[in-house]
């Protein structure tokens, strides 16, 4: 059992009004109070204190609150104080003592790897670009944004890396010469995340701006299948240098893959192009099988008059490899069952290289919006 709000209210107001008389409760300068487990967010609304005076009566109220948690035995780990303005919205130039300003992603590319549909291998694309990119020199970043199932804690193998905090910062983990950050370590593995469309955009939100990415080459974000919040919200954070689709060669991926293509489209967002993923099967014989039937994706793409980056096959290695968390393995013949998975890695790095650099040039410096009649 947790505190409660009317605990924590009752407890603030001991906290003395640091702009006139009575407390802080009876003079409305507590605006919102949330607790979930043992963390506790208290917003507070003083306009025109002095910084010193928003200091110390941040310090009251933590101490208030942490007070009351030892009084009735809960445990505590976090206080949030915040201050805000008239209108509920965080005041910019308030932050707590030891806490970075939120910043955007500072990467000359950034990347939107998406799908039509779940079952593609979207995330299996996303992950062997990224590492692509690294071997190339090019200081790379990986986010999970596909919050609804995170796939890189096992296709990364981040499994025995515990998330680190610095000064308020998520701080990423160095695997494969990539920068990742995924919500799958920031919450418990055997839980679902029932979230609706506020909460997964504050999610992504917090992921983009409290990660401490550094100076980066390229971003690649791993986005959820379909065509919902996560995917726009995403739009309207970042400058997208674009997005790529990766699709399988069947006629029912190929539908749901122009549906992505023209989401993109209605936020003019640049599609880079499209990668057919287990564009074939290869046994260990060697011979290749068409499961899906090969091609279809490039078929598409010439429809819809946008690149073709590359078709990626499928054999028991790539499957070995990635549930081992080691996609470094995809690069080399020995480890990834022969030269044809290299190969088709190799390619679709450098085309879509190319297309990052033609899209880069072409890019105007206006977000993009969307407009629904």
């Amino acid at each position: 059992m947790s505190l409660t709000k009317d605990q924590i209210l009752s407890a603030l107001s001991a906290v003395p009004n640091p702009t006139g008389g009575g407390d802080i409760v009876s003079a409305d300068i507590v605006q919102w109070v949330a607790t979930c487990d043992a963390n506790v967010s208290v917003k507070l609304s003083v306009p025109g204190a002095a910084p010193e005076a928003r200091s110390t009566l941040r310090a009251a109220v933590e101490r208030a609150v942490r007070t009351l948690a030892i009084g009735e035995d809960e445990p505590l780990d976090r206080v949030a104080v915040e201050f805000v303005d008239a209108a509920g919205s965080r005041e910019t130039a308030e932050q707590e003592p030891g806490e970075d300003a939120a910043s955007p992603v500072n990467a000359k590319y950034v990347i939107a790897v998406g799908a039509g549909k779940g079952g593609v291998g979207k995330s299996t694309i996303a992950v062997n670009v990224a590492v692509g990119l690294a071997r190339r020199g090019l200081a790379t970043g990986l986010l999970d944004g596909d919050i609804y199932g995170p796939s890189l804690p096992t296709m990364l193998g981040l499994d025995a890396h515990e998330q680190q905090v610095h000064r308020s910062r998520l701080q990423p983990m160095l695997v494969h010469g990539v920068k990742a950050i995924s919500i799958g370590k920031l919450v418990d593995a055997d839980k679902p995340l029932i979230w609706r469309g506020p909460m997964a955009h504050g999610a992504f939100k917090q992921l983009i701006e409290r990660t401490d990415w550094g100076e980066l080459d390229a971003m690649v974000i791993d986005l959820p299948p379909g065509t919902g919040d996560v995917p726009l919200t995403l739009a309207q954070s970042l400058q997208l240098t674009g997005a790529v689709i990766v699709c399988t060669p069947q006629k029912v991926a190929q539908d749901d893959a122009v549906r992505a293509v023209r989401m993109f489209q209605q936020l003019d967002i640049e599609v880079l192009g499209v990668v057919e993923n287990m564009s074939y099967f290869i046994g260990d014989d060697g011979k290749e099988y068409d499961i899906f039937g090969r091609g279809g994706a490039e078929v598409m793409a010439q429809r819809l008059n946008i690149p073709f980056l590359g078709a990626v096959p499928i054999n028991m290695q790539l499957r070995a490899n990635a549930d081992a968390g080691n996609p470094s393995a995809n690069f080399e013949p020995k480890t990834a069952g022969g030269d044809q998975i290299p190969k088709a890695l190799s390619q679709l790095v450098d085309n879509l290289e190319k297309q990052m650099a033609l899209a880069a040039m072409r890019q105007g410096q206006s977000k993009p919006t969307l407009n629904i009649s």
